[in-house]
């Protein structure tokens, strides 16, 4: 039996980040159930950072990586991983109430948005059709290189002697004297503290674990990938419906990434894209831009895993000694990994926050919020 400090379940953004994080402190083991990290919600991205997403309760975290991102330490990985993209949050006349309700969530915050008219959004926006006549600009949105993040994390962990293990789902976890006892194939290992970064799965660990679970729902969110004439411009921004309905950007080769900002409830599993939703999102945008689809090129699905309060979870529990929850990321995980798992590591190993999180109220993640 090996023994560690630290067992992480999950290898996608949460896991490896938090792994990278405490590496150097703790002797830690990864188990990943699939073939490679990042197979489910991490490898299959939207790819994009912007402070907006979340809402304001997730902002501070996403403004708090922001500098990590654009250049992280010269150890970690020799390029950034933004380029800029920028963003237009838009909106149909009888929904300038959603353009207000926007703007006043982050009054109090940084975040740089303008309200703009139909003219100024058109000017970046080639096609717009002239129903959209509000908008808000969101200069500072960037394309996130997710394989590349992911892969940084994973390499720095590594380099840190973390031990990842792959093809190693997890079929049994005892609570021990002294720590966890776990089962991950026909492999047993013991740890002191159990991470729970399972994502779509963190209650069903939890319940394996004998800890109750706090309600993590995972979502689907359908992605479709399609060609259009003309062709998208490279320089288009991020294009968001205020009412929840869509999201769509260019991609390479003049194709468009879209999505019909779906979330419907799933067990965690291997989703798939359903036809519906394929033509939903296809619908949802030929009623933005004139331009005419030609083919759909790839259509895939993800789960995004909320938290009741749709905040993430980032701490120990209150009920069961050395178990921590850095679950519950959403479909921002990717883009606050930096400042998250920074909290996640001051929290687990009771350190001073990072200067990066000094505006960050770390209470708001605890898990304890839920007992």
């Amino acid at each position: 039996m090996k023994y560690f400090d630290v067992a992480i379940i999950g290898a996608g953004i949460a896991g490896a980040s938090i792994a990278s994080e405490i590496g150097t402190d703790r002797s830690v083991l990864m188990l990943e159930a699939e073939e490679f990290p990042g197979y489910h919600a991490t490898g299959r991205s939207a790819a994009f950072w912007t402070e907006s997403y979340g809402g304001p309760l997730v902002q501070p975290l996403t403004s708090a990586s922001l500098a990590f991102l654009e250049k992280p330490p010269a150890a970690f990985s020799e390029t950034g991983f933004l380029r800029a993209r920028g963003a237009v949050n838009i909106a149909r006349e009888e929904q300038g109430h959603l353009v207000d309700e926007f703007l006043a969530d982050f009054a109090d915050s940084a975040v740089d948005l303008e309200r703009w008219n139909w003219a100024q959004a058109a000017a970046l926006i080639p096609g717009l059709k002239p129903a959209w006549t509000q908008a808000v600009h969101e200069p500072n949105c960037r394309d996130i290189d997710v394989a590349a993040l992911h892969a940084a994390y994973l390499r720095d962990a590594r380099r840190k002697a973390v031990e990842l293990v792959c093809r190693a789902p997890v079929n049994q976890i005892r609570r021990r004297q002294g720590g966890w006892q776990l089962t991950a194939g026909d492999q047993v290992y013991q740890a002191t503290v159990l991470v729970n970064a399972a994502g779509a799965w963190a209650d069903r660990i939890a319940e394996m674990a004998g800890v109750q679970p706090i309600g993590i729902q995972p979502l689907i969110r359908n992605m479709v990938q399609i060609e259009t004439d003309p062709p998208s411009s490279p320089d288009m921004p991020l294009v968001v419906g205020l009412d929840g309905s869509f999201y769509f950007k260019p991609e390479a080769g003049g194709s468009y990434w879209l999505s019909p900002h779906d979330e419907t409830p799933s067990p965690p599993g291997d989703v798939a894209p359903d036809e519906l939703s394929v033509a939903l999102a296809i619908d949802r945008f030929e009623k933005v831009l004139d331009v005419l689809v030609k083919r759909v090129t790839r259509r895939w699905a993800g789960l995004r895993s909320f938290a009741p309060d749709r905040l993430p979870v980032i701490g120990y529990d209150s009920a069961v000694e050395d178990f921590f929850w850095f679950a519950g990321q959403g479909g921002f995980g990717i883009q606050t990994a930096p400042a998250a798992s920074k909290l996640a590591r001051a929290v687990l190993l009771g350190q001073a926050p990072d200067e990066m999180l000094r505006h960050i109220d770390a209470s708001r993640y605890a898990a304890s919020r839920f007992r």
